[in-house]
């Protein structure tokens, strides 16, 4: 079995660090001074889990040049889904599942738009972590693991496969009834605090504290809720209480992926989490004040990171 990492950073610099450090075949896509380090200095992972060390890596930045593999693990940033599926074509077979670890909602559906459905699998990870230095991961928090399936549900082979080598690596790994479902439960534990967190500028230990912040993430909560029961989620009447509780659980100085671009004024998914919020609460008429106040105000920094505002 063969398994292709597109990303070395938190996400895809942990788990596929892992795969390889239990016995798989792992390959990493990466590009720049990632690249650079994992070819000279292999990869190092510091984890609360116990750390490890990498000597060597196999790492490309050309997927052309990998061949054909079992599995693609996508751990880019959400808003960079589309290019990096585009450029993933020479590594898919037959039967190669693509496996979005992402904090959004839509990179099954662009994974099927440009491969074709049978590639797609829904997937998600719950971790925090992030990049020390290149070649160098930091895992600060939570448990690391990882749910995945097909989008219809059904049992398959390859997803087994999958589930086994994460699980041989130490990792667990689930296959959820309805990953559907699963991936909401995610989303609405992410993009809440993201928002929360992009806004105030403060680690979860915080805003998570005081009254006015805790009510604001309630109701951003309460708005994921809704977006999803109009398409069809029902994630449970205590949805929001075990929500919370999970934030309270978190180590304190934790952020969100998002938040911590923002305040390193780095393009980020404001657009494939927030502005997700808003769109699918658009579409089913469905109201999300909350997220759509947070979205306007994150805008304009979010386009002065890419380039768009000059001033």
């Amino acid at each position: 079995m063969r398994v292709a990492v597109v990303g070395a950073g938190g996400v895809g610099g942990y788990f596929g660090g892992k795969l390889a450090h239990g016995g798989t075949d792992v390959v990493f896509v990466a590009r720049g001074a990632t690249l650079q380090a994992l070819r000279t200095g292999g990869l190092r992972v510091e984890s609360i889990k116990g750390d490890f060390a990498l000597d060597h890596v196999q790492a490309t930045d050309d997927p052309g040049a990998i061949g054909a593999v079992d599995f693609i693990l996508l751990t880019v940033k959400a808003w960079q889904i589309p290019d990096a599926v585009a450029s993933i074509k020479p590594m898919v077979k037959n039967d190669t599942a693509v496996i979005p670890l992402e904090n959004g909602m839509e990179a099954p559906q662009q994974i099927a738009q440009i491969l074709g459905s049978k590639h797609a699998l829904g997937g998600l990870c719950v971790i925090v972590s992030f990049v020390v230095a290149p070649g160098h991961i930091r895992h600060i928090g939570a448990d690391p693991f990882v749910m995945f399936g097909e989008l219809d549900n059904r049992p398959s082979p390859r997803v087994e496969t999958l589930r086994g080598a994460f699980e041989r690596a130490g990792v667990r790994a689930e296959v959820p009834a309805d990953i559907h479902r699963s991936m909401w439960s995610k989303f609405l534990f992410i993009a809440p605090m993201s928002a929360v967190g992009a806004a105030t500028r403060v680690p979860v230990g915080i805003w998570r504290s005081m009254p006015e912040t805790r009510e604001l993430v309630t109701r951003a909560l309460r708005e994921v809720l809704a977006v999803a029961a109009a398409r069809g989620i029902d994630l449970g009447n205590d949805a929001v209480e075990r929500t919370l509780d999970r934030y309270d659980a978190m180590t304190p100085e934790s952020t969100s992926s998002l938040q911590r671009d923002v305040m390193d004024a780095r393009p980020s998914e404001l657009d494939a989490q927030l502005g997700a919020v808003v769109r699918m609460g658009a579409e089913k008429g469905t109201p999300t004040p909350v997220f759509d106040t947070l979205y306007r105000a994150l805008l304009p920094q979010e386009r002065r990171a890419r380039g768009d505002l000059l001033v």
